[in-house]
């Protein structure tokens, strides 16, 4: 057991382009609250996990296109969860492409079909989502608020994965959000605080089976 707080490195070839931060519920389940990037670290901290990363890739002669490396900072430094050569799921690429402007998904297309890539960094700026949660499990009666919450400044996305009447069995892992809600701004305290106004403007009903 590795505890301590969670970042995902996104890399692309043999490059680090992003390091987010994930904020998850109490233990003992693994239920993602909250994406965010870039990861809040310190200079030496992020060098020690784009060292780490690289240093997986070349073990498991991994270094063509896209990889996406879990750690967790225990009182040891980084400790790798889970190495995986492919792009992040969602919405991780998306969170990297407001934060930095980089389509992970189009430059890895590119890759595929011989094209040559761009991997420059064109913005700098804070982006997060924000996983919505059932608390108990039951019958979806009614969501609503989705179109209010996307009308929030700063908001580039509410998305809902489940319409009204689908049964809720909650498994204690990433299976448990039934949608999210993406910000972007200059700052995390922005973001943070856009997440929260289209958040709140968000609600459901369920019927306990």
């Amino acid at each position: 057991f590795a505890q301590g707080p969670l970042y995902i490195a996104q890399v692309m070839g043999n490059e680090v382009i992003a390091i987010g931060a994930a904020l998850y519920g109490p233990p003992p389940h693994f239920v993602c609250r909250q994406l965010n990037y870039p990861a809040r670290l310190t200079d030496d901290e992020h060098k020690r996990i784009a060292d780490v990363s690289l240093s997986c890739l070349q073990a498991l002669g991994l270094g063509w296109g896209p990889t996406n490396i879990e750690f967790r900072w225990t009182k040891l430094g980084p400790v790798v969860i889970e190495v995986n050569p492919r792009l992040a799921g969602t919405p991780d690429p998306e969170l990297a492409q407001l934060a930095y402007g980089i389509d992970l998904v189009a430059e890895h297309i590119k890759l595929v079909i011989g094209d040559e890539w761009n991997l420059s960094r064109r913005l700098s700026r804070t982006a997060a989502a924000r996983m919505l949660i059932p608390d108990c499990d039951g019958t979806l009666d009614w969501i609503d608020g989705d179109s209010q919450a996307a009308a929030v400044s700063g908001v580039a996305e509410v998305k809902l994965y489940i319409p009204p009447q689908t049964p809720i069995v909650r498994k204690g892992n990433y299976f448990d959000r039934i949608g999210h809600v993406i910000a972007v701004s200059a700052s995390l305290a922005q973001t943070e605080a856009a997440l929260k106004r289209a958040v709140d403007t968000i609600s459901w009903s369920i019927t306990p089976f």
